[in-house]
């Protein structure tokens, strides 16, 4: 019998603190850099953001999503063979983020770890835990993208501090005898290293190089339209499927224009777009799960329906994953 993966139950959270632009914008006032709402909105679509509290870490973020998820999946965190994080702005340098999470959740035993592949980080982390539950190596899996990016951002430099935000979205996913996840795709090119990037790091016992974010956005902006078709082709013609297919579209929610653009060339009307980069701002790994969770919870996503999870990230990293829900 073959064996697929699919979509139990998803979660989400979104940190208290809500910064919209105008609360920002009088932030980064104090510091003496100028920006507006209307300048932001225009070039990303961003209206709002959510800010990690001082004592939030990752795994904190993440514990949220992942009860959310489970309960939705009605598991419990006992049921888990295996659980996954996507982050790049983990508790620790070590032990993984997902094992810190494991311990909150109030379990042991399952397999534990990391995966960082920045933005594009869910869909590595779900490509991986779908191989794994289709070789039978494990049943039930929990994949996490939590991000607290506020902690990387230069509040001097207004062309990035103004496109991300802070949050954890999560799903649990099971091998089932229908297909669930119809086909994935994930890919990397290192040469595009220094478009955008955090280059620094610790070494003994201080931060070297730059601890804050780094990007080149037209170059960013190039390459993320390029490869998001390419990605949603190929894994549309590793299931068999067109464009016509689908129901939805859940981009990575970097940028409304970069989002406009991929929906376009799919031939897809922007209302079978999942858009919350306007509330959420860019989240990262987490920005997939965190849409995917709030469609589903307002009704938008229902089951049967076929959805295209896509992501580009630094690294530069990129990939897409086919999903009948």
């Amino acid at each position: 019998m073959t064996i697929y993966s699919r979509i139990a139950g998803t979660g989400s959270y979104l940190p208290q603190r809500r910064l919209s632009n105008a609360d920002l914008v009088a932030e980064l006032a104090t510091q003496g850099v100028e920006s507006s709402d209307e300048w932001i909105v225009e070039r990303t679509g961003i209206q709002a953001r959510h800010f990690a509290a001082p004592d939030q870490m990752a795994s904190d973020l993440a514990l949220q999503a992942a009860r959310q998820a489970l309960a939705a999946a009605g598991l419990t965190a006992n049921d888990l063979d295996l659980i996954i994080v996507a982050t790049s702005t983990p508790d620790m340098v070590f032990p993984s983020t997902a094992c810190i999470l494991q311990n909150k959740l109030g379990t042991s035993g399952s397999a534990a770890f990391d995966i960082q592949a920045v933005c594009s980080g869910f869909i590595y982390a779900t490509t991986v835990a779908n191989a794994m539950i289709q070789s039978g190596a494990v049943r039930r899996a929990l994949v996490v993208g939590s991000e607290i990016f506020s902690r990387l951002l230069d509040f001097k430099d207004r062309t990035t501090c103004v496109l991300f935000g802070d949050g954890a979205g999560a799903v649990v996913l099971e091998a089932s005898e229908e297909p669930g996840i119809l086909a994935t795709d994930f890919h990397a090119d290192g040469k595009h290293v220094g478009i955008l990037c955090v280059p620094g790091h610790v070494s003994g016992g201080q931060i070297t190089g730059d601890p804050l974010l780094k990007m080149d956005g037209q170059a960013v902006f190039k390459l993320a339209v390029g490869v998001l078709e390419d990605t949603a082709r190929a894994v549309l013609a590793k299931a068999g499927k067109t464009e016509a297919d689908l129901d939805w579209l859940i981009p990575h929610q970097a940028n409304i224009r970069i989002m406009q653009s991929t929906a376009k060339k799919l031939k897809l009307p922007l209302d079978r777009v999942v858009v919350t980069v306007d509330q959420h701002g860019n989240t990262s790994a987490a920005s997939i799960p965190l849409a995917l969770d709030q469609a589903v919870r307002a009704g938008q996503i229902q089951r049967g329906q076929h959805l295209l999870l896509e992501g580009v990230g630094g690294g530069f990293t990129w990939g897409s994953v086919l999903v009948r829900y």
